[in-house]
């Protein structure tokens, strides 16, 4: 078997793992609302490249949405790192990557995207949360 050849479906869930990890040491009254911003954003990554014409705009808006919704709810966030999943799937079968010089992109962001989706569901927690070495040594020292 190559190793290689698994590179762009590990990379993925490395970043996903990468961007969880660093969003977790955001203080927690600023973690949600600017995991939301992240929604709002990955609502319009796609508007520059156009690959479903005007369907672009609507799931711009439902991503908007979420992202408001997403304020005070993870659960909302979590729902809208899986739409964005949804979204890059098809761009992947389409054939409109999200980054148009990289061919697999949208693959690899749709790999990416359900393992922030899934610590988001958990309810976004921090790092000591994540980590249960973190949290038992700070159990011993109190």
């Amino acid at each position: 078997m190559n190793l290689a050849g698994l590179l762009p479906y590990v990379a993925p869930i490395g970043i996903g793992l990468l961007v969880v990890l660093l969003l977790s040491l955001v203080p927690d009254p600023h973690r949600r609302p600017l995991n939301a911003l992240g929604i709002a954003g990955a609502g319009g990554v796609y508007f520059s490249g156009g690959g479903f014409g005007a369907w672009e705009l609507p799931f711009g808006a439902l991503m908007l949405y979420v992202a408001y919704r997403g304020l005070t709810s993870w659960t909302y966030i979590g729902i809208g790192w899986l739409l964005h999943t949804a979204w890059d799937v098809v761009h992947h079968l389409k054939g409109n990557p999200i980054l148009p010089f990289a061919h697999d992109s949208s693959l690899g962001c749709a790999i990416c995207d359900p393992v922030i989706a899934l610590w988001c569901l958990r309810g976004g927690p921090p790092l000591r949360e994540l980590v249960p070495a973190l949290a038992s040594g700070e159990k011993a020292k109190a």
